[in-house]
């Protein structure tokens, strides 16, 4: 058998062969960049909820250094972030979407943070008389000695098409 009648017999079977690694190869590529961009979405995702959390904290710490100063909660409703004790059997006010006065909203540090960050607030509910210790309610013969104020901080952060994240805090005075 000669040369040239081995090429005439080929019949440009290398180019099909090309041709179909190279369709695998944009195939798999596809595939990678498509995983790409997912991990980044899902990496940005983790970073905003992490600058809400964070933000979220500041403002249950604000929140908790009002509660520290022992404020005098209002007969009813709310005043500047601190709420009457709450009524029994009525929606809390964190999960309420109407309640939207009774906030007080967080500080920023600086004006450049503020158009990275998200929205936070908080509310510092009054909520009677707690015990400082454990098991002082039970002292005898008085156990109003060991009784302080008792407030329900929440702190939420609000991000534009983001879910908000809400904290919680218990703080009983000393």
């Amino acid at each position: 058998m000669n040369l040239s009648s081995a090429r005439i017999n080929q019949q440009g079977v290398s180019l099909l062969v090309v041709l179909v690694l190279l369709l695998v190869m944009t195939l798999l590529g596809v595939a990678v960049l498509r995983t790409t961009l997912l991990e980044e979405r899902m990496t940005a995702n983790l970073y905003d909820r992490s600058l809400s959390f964070q933000a979220a904290e500041s403002a249950l710490r604000e929140g908790e250094l009002v509660a520290e100063t022992g404020p005098t909660p209002p007969a009813s409703g709310c005043a500047d972030g601190v709420c009457a004790t709450p009524a029994a059997g009525s929606t809390e006010r964190w999960l309420d979407d109407t309640f939207v006065a009774g906030w007080r909203a967080g500080t920023r540090s600086t004006e450049a943070q503020a158009a990275l960050l998200p929205t936070s607030s908080f509310i510092v509910e009054f909520m009677g008389e707690a015990p400082s210790w454990p098991g002082c309610d039970r002292m005898v013969p008085v156990p109003n000695l060991c009784m302080r104020p008792s407030y329900r901080i929440t702190a939420r952060s609000v991000q534009a098409d983001r879910a908000p994240v809400i904290l919680q805090s218990n703080y009983v005075m000393r």
